[in-house]
């Protein structure tokens, strides 16, 4: 079937780089090729880390979690953390099933077992850590409030199945730290599953939804809530170290009206067609502005 005449769109921009993050808050998975799924990227936030209550943890309160580092292989996902040996999770292994909050959601889940438990509390120097798997017979949606009409489903994402970050956007953030004295940062802080070139900055904000020619279809990709930012992005990846200079300087310019003021880098966004289909890195996007 072939792809809809996009001439006349208003922006034009191809898929710079792609991102997956197996484990919720650790680190990401730069691919060349990424399968999208009801839930975004196959294997995205498919594990979490939980605490003894069954509450996820994330970097805002273990800093540390950045340096855990995953590799995808064709039947495992490989984590591995300085002074560790590495951790190899199957990934149709499980060992049990649990129940796990997050945020305002209390969902079935099955737990990795002991040994992947101690894993993460000795690395993270946390007691009664466990590691859990996202059930997938189990339908957690994004917010109608955002969605509208669409039912979006989610595993253990904070709220929808995709970020898009636009690389603009990043040049914007890093000339204003680099005149305040501060060094430029990576897009790995922003933790995007599709950064995008060949478009303003925050052009990602403007869009309605995007067409990305893939090699199997159409797919179709709808921006629907900005994201507004935690402290993660203040953690340096390379050091799990905190700092504040990241946040201070967003801001000073990302306030954001339709959030109360939240501050917000990247759009939240939903999968409306091509859920099977594979994006690439130089996959092109088209996309109209929206006028709202």
């Amino acid at each position: 079937m072939p792809l809809p005449d996009t001439s006349s769109s208003d922006v034009q921009a191809t898929i710079a780089r792609l991102f997956v993050y197996p484990v919720k808050s650790c680190g990401g998975v730069e691919v060349r090729e990424a399968v999208l799924t009801e839930t975004g990227f196959d294997l995205d936030r498919a594990w979490m880390v939980v605490d003894s209550s069954g509450t996820f943890v994330t970097q805002r309160d273990c800093p540390r979690m950045v340096l855990i580092r995953p590799q995808i292989k064709t039947f495992e996902v490989v984590l591995r953390a300085p002074g560790m040996l590495a951790l190899h999770v199957g990934i149709d292994q499980v060992e049990s099933p649990t129940t796990v909050r997050i945020w305002k959601d209390e969902v079935p889940a099955w737990d990795m077992g002991d040994v992947a438990g101690q894993w993460f509390s000795d690395f993270l120097e946390k007691p009664g850590l466990r590691f859990v798997r996202f059930d997938p017979e189990v339908q957690r949606l994004a917010s109608k409030q955002w969605t509208g009409e669409l039912d979006a489903p989610i595993e253990f994402a904070d709220g929808f199945p995709v970020l898009v970050v636009s690389e603009a956007s990043l040049t914007g953030l890093n000339t204003r730290l680099q005149a305040a004295g501060h060094e430029a940062v990576g897009m790995e802080r922003f933790r995007p599953n599709i950064v995008l070139a060949g478009i303003e900055e925050h052009d990602e904000d403007r869009l309605q939804e995007f067409g990305i020619a893939a090699k199997d279809g159409l797919v179709r990709v709808r921006p629907v809530k900005p994201c507004p930012r935690c402290p993660i992005p203040n953690v340096d990846p390379a050091t799990g170290v905190p700092g504040t200079h990241v946040m201070d300087a967003l801001q000073a310019y990302r306030a954001d009206p339709r959030l109360d003021g939240a501050i917000t880098f990247g759009m939240n966004g939903i999968v409306t067609e091509g859920v099977g289909h594979t994006l690439r890195v130089g996959d092109v996007v088209n996309a109209d502005f929206r006028f709202d």
